[in-house]
């Protein structure tokens, strides 16, 4: 019996690119003339996940099936800082100073949600426990639900694991905390990465398209599959889905 649902928030409950777009313009003031943000943008998200992929694990606070510890813990706000230096540098822009560059590296955690989805968490959240499941630092994802007005039960990112998603380890941390089975959570999201590594452990699925994710030319992919248990446009019509 479905009891509870995990969200990716980073582009499946909010919005990064066009939000990260205007912090750039509005930080750079007019300086940046020239520079391709949407393209900045996406590149700076794809050198997060390249990032990732290299970041060492650590010991967990608590799970039930600990990942090895290789090294001290990279927060995703370091990583985002780091990346954003080497994309600038790419793009030919040396405009901004380096507490413009701090303030810039911080709109990831002032992220928008999407329109439907403070909308279709709130029905949703009176049938199911809501809670989160991201790659992004506990910080950021406080600061992000606090600003949003995003209403989950309970915030759980890797950072408490100790892995990054798609690690297992990530999603069996959730389910302890939650004192769940896998089979009576649902996974959210809109990277299929993430949905087919949590079906692999038992959880269900539910796959919401998000074709503007990466900007109006990012080349999303929306496309459904049959392999997810729901397939939704936004969170709204999950919600219509899931509890009518």
């Amino acid at each position: 019996m479905l009891k509870a649902l995990l969200f990716d928030v980073q582009g499946t409950a909010t919005d990064f690119h066009s939000t990260v777009c205007d912090e750039a313009r509005r930080i750079s003031a007019g300086r940046d003339a020239g520079v391709d943000w949407p393209d900045v943008v996406r590149r700076w998200r794809a050198g997060y996940f390249a990032a990732l992929e290299k970041a060492p694990a650590k010991a967990p606070a608590k799970a039930p099936e600990t990942a090895p510890s290789t090294g001290a813990w990279v927060s995703v706000h370091s990583v985002y800082r780091d990346v954003l230096d080497t994309v600038l540098a790419d793009a030919g822009f040396t405009g901004l100073t380096a507490a413009e560059r701090d303030d810039l590296a911080l709109a990831w955690q002032r992220l928008r949600p999407w329109p439907d989805v403070v909308a279709g968490l709130t029905r949703l959240r009176r049938t199911y426990v809501l809670a989160t499941l991201s790659n992004a630092d506990v910080s950021a994802v406080v600061n992000i639900s606090k600003r949003a007005g995003l209403p989950w039960d309970a915030i759980f990112t890797a950072e408490m694991a100790g892995v990054f998603k798609p690690d297992p380890a990530a999603y069996r941390m959730a389910a302890s905390y939650l004192g769940l089975p896998p089979g009576d959570i649902m996974m959210v999201a809109s990277h299929k990465y993430d949905l087919r590594a949590a079906a692999r452990l038992g959880f269900r699925t539910a796959f919401v398209a998000r074709p503007l994710e990466f900007g109006a030319d990012g080349g999303a992919d929306v496309a459904y599959e049959d392999e997810f248990d729901v397939n939704a446009c936004d969170f709204v019509d999950l919600a219509d889905q899931l509890v009518g």
